[in-house]
C-alpha cells in the first residue's frame, strides 16, 4: 500500500531552498565543498538523508541555523538519498550549475525561495519524492508592462546589463 503526502519547507526569511537526490554518503562534504567556492559571503546549511546503514541525517554548513532548518526539513521529508540546501547571501543561479555538476547529484526537484510543498510516497520500505509543488499556480500573462518591469528588476539587481 503505498500513502501520498504533502510535506511543507521551512523557508526562513531572506533564504532559498534548493532540495535534490543524490546517491552517496560524501554528498554533504561535497556538497559543502560546491557552496563554499561558488560566492565569498555565501551563508548556508546542508542535510542529506542517507538510504542505507545507520540511515542518519548528515549535514554541514556555515551558519548553524541554516542548518538546523535544512536538517529538519530533511527529517520531515524523510526520503532516502534526498538533500537540502538552505542558502542567504547568495541565490541558486550563483550555485546551482556547480550543484548539478556534484558527481553524486542525480537531479534537483527545485531551486527557489517560494513557499515548497513536497509531494511523498510512502511504502512500506520507505520514502521517495514524487514531485514538488513551487509556489503559487499563476494568474494570468503578462503584459507590455509587466514585461517592462521584469526587464528592469533583472537590471536593477545585476543579472542584466
Amino acid at each position: 500500500m503505498t500513502e501520498i503526502k504533502t510535506v511543507a519547507m521551512d523557508i526562513p526569511a531572506g533564504a532559498n531552498i534548493i532540495i535534490g537526490q543524490t546517491h552517496f554518503i560524501k554528498t554533504a562534504e561535497d556538497l559543502y565543498e560546491v557552496m563554499i567556492n561558488a560566492a565569498p559571503d555565501i551563508k548556508f546549511g546542508i542535510a542529506f538523508c542517507e538510504a542505507s546503514g545507520p540511515c542518519l541525517v548528515r549535514a554541514e554548513g556555515n551558519d548553524f541555523a541554516l542548518q538546523e532548518t535544512a536538517i529538519q526539513n530533511a527529517r520531515n521529508i524523510a526520503a532516502g538519498h534526498t538533500f537540502v540546501i538552505l542558502m542567504k547571501e547568495a541565490f541558486p543561479v550563483n550555485v546551482l550549475n556547480a550543484v548539478k555538476l556534484c558527481p553524486e547529484v542525480c537531479s534537483i526537484f527545485c531551486a527557489t525561495a517560494n513557499p515548497v510543498q513536497i509531494i511523498i510516497a510512502e511504502t512500506e520500505q520507505g520514502r521517495g519524492v514524487l514531485g514538488v509543488v513551487d509556489g503559487y499556480r499563476p494568474k494570468g500573462v503578462e503584459g507590455e508592462k509587466d514585461i517592462r518591469d521584469r526587464r528592469q528588476f533583472l537590471r536593477k539587481i545585476g543579472y542584466k546589463l
